[in-house]
Order: structure tokens, then sequence, then C-alpha cells
């Protein structure tokens, strides 16, 4: 059978999402494809790829301010079924949104609002307000986190920001009270007008008279607690024309900070690490930050600088490519970061136009855009497959004599993570190939040489040590750069004709 037609009669036959591509339903054809087995692992890593950069999870901030917004009901199906949001956070404890996130596996973080801030300081009134809000549904909905407030020190009310931190501390005792403190966290959201210095980068610090007396109290019940600082960073509100591409991701000459030596090539990873800064300058550069909000507006007043539909898609699907990529910032490398855009609809009772247009999806479920939280599976299975057939067809016939494919099947193979650097995956290949693994197949001449890059060699020798080894899942760790595939059934022998 030729390539072309084999690769067609297949593709009839086994249209389904990769990791559950089962060659077995070919096994009637007599021939598989050449040079299996590094040519197979490069085929699992291109899909593993394209897999791992079709899709991403992201939370959402879900705000309410608006007269014609479907039910919540309808917004946590539409969630579920055709997003890959798996964080929403709502700005008060509303029951319908809460009872309508139940059984959907989406994480919910809940909001006292600033003007029950001052009641829950009470033990007592803490006590009453989680046994109203969280114990009626909770565990069905999968309630992970409460803000106690949001911008509370914005608010410049003196007696509100003093009860914030007991606030906090009454609503965790009344969790804990209830046993569910070690599942729920307790944090509040700050905006960046918390700093009184952020440029250079490593120069931030918190405002006077509150670094001191308000957040190492508010860091240090974070550290006790193992709970987060939140933030809302918003370069939408920090840009001027000339930096407009510094705050949208896009190539620019970057920011250096002469102090560090380092250069910032967007201004979302200066703002964190100024907030970064400022809690290491108190002592708590150990407490983790999650970013509560960001967005860019879509539309605005005539006029208005840097606001267009192409600059929200700029910001939006950089920053979520950003924060999921694992490279972190200059000061916090190699990290991810929990992070909620702002916000999932259009909200159209809020003031002025830009406010109005933060939305990623209008009232309807229509996406203003897309910044890739839509699932479509069928769209996804066909781009999968013609990456499967060009690579395959790509490869062409080998000189060798076709041989009866192979009944054996391989469950677990070893490839790289995407988001591995370079210098890891040299250091694997180095020490696979230190430990009496062959790996002549990708030295120069090798069968497996090519492609020359140090992916697709890391690949081929992760695998053979995890192969080696009883494919027991630590030895596909690699300090945590490699992947065990499970579950993908491939037939290993044989050539196309």
């Amino acid at each position: 059978m030729s390539t072309d037609l084999y690769a067609k009669e297949c593709r009839r036959i086994s249209m389904r999402q990769i990791i559950d591509f089962n060659t077995d339903d070919c096994k009637n054809m007599p021939y598989f494809y050449p040079n299996t087995h590094c040519k197979l692992l490069l085929l699992l890593l291109l899909l593993h790829q394209h897999l791992s950069t079709a899709e991403y999870t992201i939370g959402v901030n879900y705000g309410t301010v608006a007269d014609n917004l479907p039910p919540p009901s309808q917004v946590a199906t539409f969630i579920k079924d055709q997003t890959t949001i798996d964080k929403v956070k709502i700005y008060d404890a509303n029951p319908e949104i809460i009872r309508a996130f139940a059984n959907t596996n989406i994480s919910l973080t809940i909001t006292v609002p600033n003007d029950a801030v001052l009641s829950v300081a009470k033990p007592s009134a803490a006590q009453s307000w989680v046994a109203d809000n969280v114990l009626p549904f909770y565990p069905a909905t999968k309630i992970r986190r409460i803000a106690v407030g949001n911008e509370i020190l914005g608010t410049g009310d003196r007696n509100l920001i003093a009860h914030l931190l007991p606030a906090m501390k009454s609503i965790h005792a009344a969790l804990q009270s209830a046993k569910i403190a070690d599942d729920i966290q307790v944090s509040t959201p700050h905006s960046l007008g918390i700093l009184s210095v952020s440029d250079p980068t490593s120069s931030g610090r918190f405002r006077r008279g509150y670094d001191r007396v308000i957040f190492a109290p508010i860091l240090e019940f974070h550290r006790q607690t193992k709970t987060p600082f939140m933030v809302c960073p918003y370069p939408y509100f920090g840009f001027d024309e000339k930096t407009l591409s510094y705050a949208l991701f896009q190539p620019n000459g970057g920011v250096f900070d002469r102090a560090t030596g380092l250069n910032y090539t967007n201004m979302f990873a200066g703002q964190m690490d100024a907030v970064y800064s400022a809690m290491k300058r108190v002592g708590y550069g150990d407490v983790y930050i999650v970013v509560a909000e960001t967005g860019w507006p879509s539309a605005g007043d005539p006029n208005q600088v840097g606001v267009s539909v192409d600059n929200a898609v700029s910001y939006n699907a950089n920053l979520v490519k950003f924060v999921s990529s694992g490279v972190g910032t200059p000061l916090m490398p190699n990290r991810t970061f929990e992070t909620y855009i702002f916000s999932l609809f259009n909200e159209d009772l809020k003031p002025g136009t830009s406010e109005r247009n933060f939305g990623l999806f209008r009232p309807d479920f229509q996406p203003v855009y897309d910044v890739g939280v839509l699932r479509n599976p069928q769209e996804v299975q066909e781009e999968i497959w013609r990456s499967l057939h060009d690579y395959i067809l790509s490869a062409g016939p080998t000189p060798e004599a076709p041989s009866p494919i192979s009944n054996g099947e391989v469950k677990k193979w070893c490839i790289p993570k995407n988001n591995a650097t370079d210098a890891d995956l040299q250091a694997n290949i180095d020490f696979v190939c230190g430990s009496g693994v062959d790996c002549e197949p990708i030295k120069d001449g090798g069968p497996c040489f090519q492609p020359d890059n140090v992916r697709s060699h890391a690949a081929f020798a992760m695998n053979a040590y995890y192969q080696a080894n009883g494919r027991n899942d630590i030895d596909c760790d690699f300090t945590n750069t490699g992947l065990a595939m499970k579950n993908v059934h491939i037939l290993v022998e044989g050539t196309v004709a």
C-alpha cells in the first residue's frame, strides 16, 4: 500500500485525540511507517508540543456589573464545555453563581465584599459568613480561595485597612473550625498602588508607613498559612505611547535595570518583579504571588491611545502564553503564575467606554476575540492529523524491504516537557549517555541524528533511559523536565512500501 493511501485510510478510522490514538485500529493494514523508533519519538514530541500550545488553561474574573448577562447556570456550563478556563474569581459570594459551579471541577474564588470586611473581623461574624457562604456549597463547588475585600489599600479608609488582616485571620479561623482550612485559602487582592517605587524594578518598595505596619504582618500571615499574595498588575494603566509595545509583549528594546543587570522585555514581568522586590525588602520573598486581575480593553473613547481589539488580543494572548510557559520573570525564573484575566464578559453598567470593554466574551457568549481559551475538538483533531500526515509523508519510503507490522505495543514513552530549556535537556543527554545507555543513534551519522537539535536528541536519550530502567515514572522525571506519555498505543516495527 502506498504511503498516501495508508494515511488516508488511517485518517478515516482513527480520527481522535492523539492521546487516544491507537494504531491497532489499522492492524489489518500490512505495513507501518519507516524508521519507526526515532521517528515515532519525534512524532510524539511534535504532537505533544502541538497539543500543549493549542490550548491554555487560565483563570478569569466573572464580573456582574451589567443588566444583560446570561444566567449563572449557563455561564458555568459554557466555561466548562466550551473553554479551557479552569479557575474563576467572583467579586462577592452570590449563591446562585456558587451553586452554578457545583460539579464542574472549576476552582472558584469567592469574595467577602469590602462593606463586610469590618464585620467579619469579629470571629463570630466570620463564622456566620463561612456558614452562610461556604458550607452550603462546599465541596460540590470547588471553592479554592476566599478573597477578603478587593484592593482595600486603595480605598484610603484607614479603619478598613486596619481591620483587613484581622478579617483575614477570622475567616481563616472559621475555616479551621469547619475543618476545611487546608482546602480553602484566604487572601486579599492589591492594586499596584501599594508600591511607592516600581522603577527600576529592583527598587520596588511598599508605600512608606505601610511596609512594616501593614504588609509585613499580612505577608507573615501568608507565610504561616501557605497562601498567596494577590496582586493586580495592569500594564494598561502604566504605558505611554513610547512604551506601548513593551506593555503589549510586542518586540521592543527592553528596559534595562542597572542595579541587577537584567533586561525586561515586557511591562508585566517588570511589574511582577517590582512587587517581588518590595516583598523581599521586608523579608518575604518566599511568599508566592497570584495575579488576581490583569487585562486590556478592546474598545475605548475616540482617539484613546492604545485601545483596540488588536491590542487586547496582543496583550491577553501573550499574557496567557507567558504565565503558562514556566519561563517566569528575571527575578522569579522558572515559574508559572496563577492568573485571572479581567474579565469574562463586557459589563455594560460600568462607567466609561474602556471599562465596559475588558471582556473576552459578549453576553451572548460570542467571543470579542480569542486568546486561546476556546475549545474546538474537531479543529484540534484536524490540525493534529495534518501534522501527523505531513510528518509521515515527509519521511517518505525507506530503501529497506517492507516487513509486517508487529503486534507489540508500547504503552509509555518519555519525552521532554515543553518548558524544559536547552541547557536542561543537554544535561539530560550527558547524564543518559554517561550512564551506559547506547547513544550512538543520535551521534553524527546515526539513524536518529536528524533533526540535529538538542530537543530531538534529548527525546531519544530520555526515552532510551526510561525504557532501559523499566518505565518507572521516576526515571522520566529528569529534575521535572521529562513527561511520561501514558496509554499511547503504538506499533513499532515495519515500514511502508
